[in-house]
């Protein structure tokens, strides 16, 4: 008799995953949950969730005086490694597994800080860490040792329905979006400066919180929903990105987005990015901190808006073939044994 597997997938109580949900049945958002987890769903699998707080100092205790064997749904998983304490103070599963992102660099940076030996701590009881950047495989398993734990790759992916291949845009437009640690606002923002000088008719539009200010000719705004992104996608001509060096690709989300959309992506070259793109095939790769090597590559796709077309389809093709959510989710199943 065939057994059904019991997958539970946890989420910060602060995202309230109900009011997303409602929010992408009126086509507001990408994927029913974050991420299209919703999609772990398969024969033999039934996939729930968690909303999980920030746990306090006794839940922290209570935690410290648990049994060591671990009870509850067969299997949790949690997207990244703050998750990942949440869920083994607050929900802990038979078989856990975790995402990293920004613990690689963190490693680089101070291996011997407090957070980095905490979270290393957490992770060394997952039965297994995934990451979607290959260059993060061998210093998360060089920090986790002897453990146990397996660390697996797979590529992200992105929701292509709602990121959706659009025309041509009708107007020349470069666009930027993203803030997080890592992205590089002073070598976009000299990129985009000597881009404004060379095509002063090409309107120049950044979304971030960087306290850097714009050049003249560069226009930043707030945060924008998911629906105002898409459609700012969809005017652009060309979508720049801008990291400092890392092993997670900051900057990931927002390229296969716009890949989705159609667009020519120039971004710059960190490690992993060729497991999602071929230099002038599907994206333009340039090296880091090099705000002219940007520049120029923004240059030449505005001054060839066919080749510039052919780019963004190439990309699109790229994304459909294997980069949507559904092979993100059919990638974590195998990774995570539920396939």
């Amino acid at each position: 008799m065939s057994t059904t597997r019991q997958v539970e997938v946890m989420f910060r109580s602060e995202r309230d995953v109900d009011s997303w949900t409602a929010r992408h049945e009126r086509g507001e958002v990408p994927g029913r949950w974050p991420y299209g987890l919703d999609l772990l769903a398969r024969p033999g699998v039934t996939v729930t969730r968690r909303s999980l707080p920030e746990p306090t100092r006794a839940d922290r205790l209570r935690a410290m005086l648990r049994p060591s064997r671990r009870t509850g749904a067969d299997l949790g998983i949690a997207w990244d490694e703050n998750l990942a304490r949440r869920m083994l103070v607050l929900a802990p599963h038979a078989s856990m597994h975790a995402g990293a992102i920004w613990l690689t660099d963190a490693l680089a940076a101070d291996p011997d800080s407090a957070r980095v030996r905490s979270t290393l701590d957490v992770l060394r009881r997952m039965d297994s860490v995934f990451v979607n950047s290959r260059a993060q495989v061998e210093p998360l398993e060089r920090a986790l040792g002897s453990s146990g734990t397996r660390v697996s790759f797979f590529t992200f992916g992105v929701d292509a329905d709602f990121f959706a291949a659009r025309p041509p845009a009708d107007h020349p437009l470069v666009v930027s979006v993203g803030g997080d640690r890592d992205r590089d606002p002073a070598t976009l923002f000299a990129a985009l400066a000597r881009v404004h000088d060379a095509r002063p008719d090409v309107e120049i539009v950044v979304q971030n919180s960087s306290d850097v200010t714009p050049p003249p000719g560069v226009t930043k705004v707030p945060r924008l929903s998911h629906v105002e992104l898409r459609e700012l996608y969809a005017r652009a001509s060309v979508v720049a990105v801008a990291t400092r060096p890392n092993l997670h690709m900051s900057g990931l989300t927002v390229s296969l987005e716009s890949m989705a959309t159609a667009r020519p992506v120039v971004l710059t070259r960190t490690p992993g990015v060729e497991d999602y793109v071929v230099d002038g095939d599907n994206a333009r790769l340039v090296p880091t901190e090099a705000p002219e090597d940007l520049a120029d590559a923004v240059v030449e796709l505005l001054d060839d808006p066919a080749a510039a077309h052919a780019l963004g389809l190439r990309a699109r093709a790229a994304i459909e073939d294997r980069l949507t959510s559904v092979h993100l989710v059919d990638n974590m199943a195998a990774a995570v044994g539920i396939a």
